[in-house]
């Protein structure tokens, strides 16, 4: 670090030395501090990123006139903008500095938050306002990519792919957080004062019920609100420096690439999975299917006699929830067994287990029978795949601090996740123009690549770059 930017960055925000490797004077008390909070705010970002997911297929049962085209489209969206923006975040840290960083970002999550909460109220709200909507809760898409490499300045290498493990498995536990409590939260007018109710149509056979849909988002607003003011008040700032120009020589190592590649297939799949999974169910084996269900709401009519329909919202946040429980669970591991390792085991999962959902992405609707085992089989082919994108998301943040220095480790950390962010974006448009088979097997297909690549660059005996 140069003179100058020592000088520059003085003031009670910004650590003077620090070094994570020295046993003798790291702090470790700041550094778990750190992490609980940063976690903390990351949560929240995940449960604004993934509130379309949540709020999206239950719009047309409260009157909203959507295709199905047009809700994949509000799903996705989110995806985009967290990919664009976590090119923005990943260069923040060494720039803006952990403090200011986590304070303003959680600070920004209020405005698509507090926005779905009103507009969600509106059954004549055009398409076009919940789809900015939906791309300003990008927002929390492009947290991850600052939050990330700034926790990793302050942990040692031995503990990098734990702490990173934890911020990332808890934060993503918001994607399952914000699909689970919906529906809860909404039955009843816990803060009915910011709005009226709703009547939202049942499924088919159930009758309309009494709703308060903007719960679904207003019971962020304060946690968002505390979440900044400990980020400001406890919160430091190492003095890594680096203009965007210098943090651009990551691109120059081929392994930057190669792990762009892989974090796709963990994160990607995860993150494009959390956002669709609900839609998928609601296509496949739900209201959205012609084949089992005839008309809408109250004259929706049972095609298959027998057969119980499916409400995605009991079911959409298990996957994520597996996904990140993986994270957490398996992040250990990886610091006393190495990455690389895991990172294949992630990959031959997720081929199986891909495999395995194949086989009931065509319902067959001859018999309720016929059709409930499908489901069945989807549901937990859906669940084996998300536990194995969580193993790779553990396993892939414990590679990179292991493949490259500490500067540059944040900078790939920032910029995988950047890429694999646009998951949320590339399965709803992969969903929406070709069949759910095609899909899935495109993504067979790639998940093979990765893990040859895997094991032939970092996994196996004698691999050029062992982590």
């Amino acid at each position: 670090m140069s003179r100058e930017a020592v000088e520059v960055r003085r003031g009670s925000e910004w650590l003077q030395s620090w070094d994570p490797e020295n046993e003798e004077t790291w702090d470790k008390r700041l550094a778990w501090t750190t992490l609980s909070i940063t976690t903390f705010t990351l949560v929240l970002c995940f449960a604004s990123w993934f509130l379309a997911s949540a709020i999206a297929p239950k719009l047309t049962n409260l009157g909203f006139d959507f295709t199905q085209s047009q809700l994949y489209w509000l799903t996705s969206m989110p995806g985009l903008a967290g990919g664009l923006m976590r090119l923005v975040w990943m260069v923040l840290p060494p720039i803006m500095g952990t403090r200011k960083m986590v304070t303003f970002t959680t600070l920004l999550l209020i405005f698509p938050v507090l926005g779905w909460g009103v507009r969600v109220q509106d059954p004549t709200t055009s398409f076009w306002e919940l789809l900015i909507l939906s791309f300003l809760s990008g927002i929390g898409g492009g947290a991850f990519s600052g939050f990330m490499p700034s926790t990793s300045y302050f942990f040692p290498r031995r503990l990098q792919g734990t702490a990173l493990g934890l911020q990332a498995g808890i934060g993503n536990f918001g994607v399952s957080l914000v699909q689970l409590l919906t529906p809860w939260i909404i039955g009843f007018g816990l803060i009915g004062f910011l709005g009226s109710s709703q009547t939202m149509q049942g499924l088919p056979g159930k009758p309309p019920s009494e709703v308060w849909y903007q719960n679904a988002a207003f019971i962020y607003i304060p946690f968002i609100l505390i979440g900044a003011v400990l980020a400001w008040t406890m919160l430091k700032s190492v003095p890594v420096t680096a203009n965007i120009r210098q943090q651009f020589d990551i691109f120059r190592s081929q392994d930057t690439w190669w792990m762009t590649l892989i974090y796709i297939m963990t994160f990607g799949t995860f993150s494009g999975l959390s956002a669709q999974f609900g839609l998928l169910m609601k296509n496949l084996y739900g209201a959205g299917n012609p084949d089992i269900v005839h008309g809408v709401g109250q004259s929706a009519q049972l095609l298959v006699a027998g057969y119980s329909v499916p409400d995605p919202v009991k079911y959409v946040f298990l996957g994520p929830l597996v996904g990140a429980g993986a994270r957490v669970l398996f992040s250990p591991l990886t610091d006393r067994m190495g990455g690389a390792k895991w990172t294949v085991v992630s990959g031959v999962g997720l081929i199986a287990s891909i495999a395995w959902t194949m086989t009931a992405l065509v319902p067959d609707t001859s018999s309720a029978d016929a059709l409930s085992s499908d489901f069945r089989t989807f549901l937990y082919g859906m669940l084996a795949i998300f536990l194995f994108s969580g193993i790779g998301n553990a396993s892939t943040f414990k590679q990179m601090p292991m493949i490259f220095e500490r500067r540059q480790a944040g900078g790939v950390i920032g910029w995988t996740a950047a890429i694999a962010a646009f998951g949320p974006f590339l399965f709803g448009v992969g969903l929406t123009i070709m069949s759910p088979s095609t899909f899935y097997a495109i993504g067979i297909a790639w998940a093979v690549m990765c893990t040859v690549i895997a094991w032939m660059r970092y996994a196996r005996k004698g691999a050029p770059k062992p982590s």
